[in-house]
């Protein structure tokens, strides 16, 4: 369990150190043994909560250098908001005392890559419940397309972006409790792009005083 209580901005270094370990090379690869294992058997204290991409190459504990009972993770393809998320979100803050919560979105998803290709003029349908995970996203793809010499262009960074934001927005206005928390000062929040190729998690925009 964490030793004490860390303000977000200190959680958030921790994690941006981590990160930067992972980057070079030199993690550390903490609180991942067995004496580590018995201590939190009992209880979790996680120093945040992380909601991010399933993407298979985005394992947040890894990216961040963290160990066992640090970060409670919850994820799904294109990090969308659903009632599960909230619901996981609203634990973390509510039960387990987090004062930060990461949105991690990253480069190169196959989510957002889809979401573009579902507005082309021949798309093919989509199963029912990918179709209703890349509906999510379709409203960055509008707002990222760039019109000229009677074609549409679209940067799928920029819908990333765009998308990472979006989710954070609909957290707050979905959940009246974690948009309570962060105007009492209790929790921030961190929208953060990963980089795959350079393994860098970049934040992008931050609600809350971190």
């Amino acid at each position: 369990m964490s030793d004490s209580p860390k303000t977000p901005a200190k959680i958030w270094g921790e994690m941006v150190r981590g990160n930067e370990r992972f980057i070079n090379g030199t993690p550390r690869h903490p609180r991942q043994d067995v004496e580590r294992r018995h201590q939190i058997a009992s209880g979790q204290a996680p120093r945040a909560a992380l909601f991010g991409c399933s993407d298979s190459r985005l394992a947040a504990e890894i990216i961040f250098d963290k160990g066992l009972g640090d970060l409670f993770v919850v994820r799904n393809a294109g990090q969308v908001i659903s009632d599960s998320v909230l619901g996981s979100l609203e634990y973390a803050v509510a039960v387990l005392g987090v004062p930060l919560i990461v949105v991690l979105g990253h480069d190169e998803c196959g989510a957002v890559a889809a979401a573009i290709e579902s507005v082309g003029p021949d798309a093919p349908p989509l199963p029912v419940h990918i179709r209703g995970i890349i509906e999510k996203i379709t409203p960055a793809v509008h707002a990222a397309e760039h019109h000229g010499d009677g074609a549409i262009d679209v940067d799928p960074y920029e819908v990333g972006r765009l998308h990472l934001r979006d989710t954070v927005r609909e957290l707050l206005e979905s959940s009246e409790m974690i948009s309570e928390a962060v105007a009492e000062g209790r929790l921030a929040i961190v929208g953060a792009n990963y980089r795959l190729a350079e393994g860098r998690a970049v934040a992008d925009l931050v609600i809350g005083s971190v």
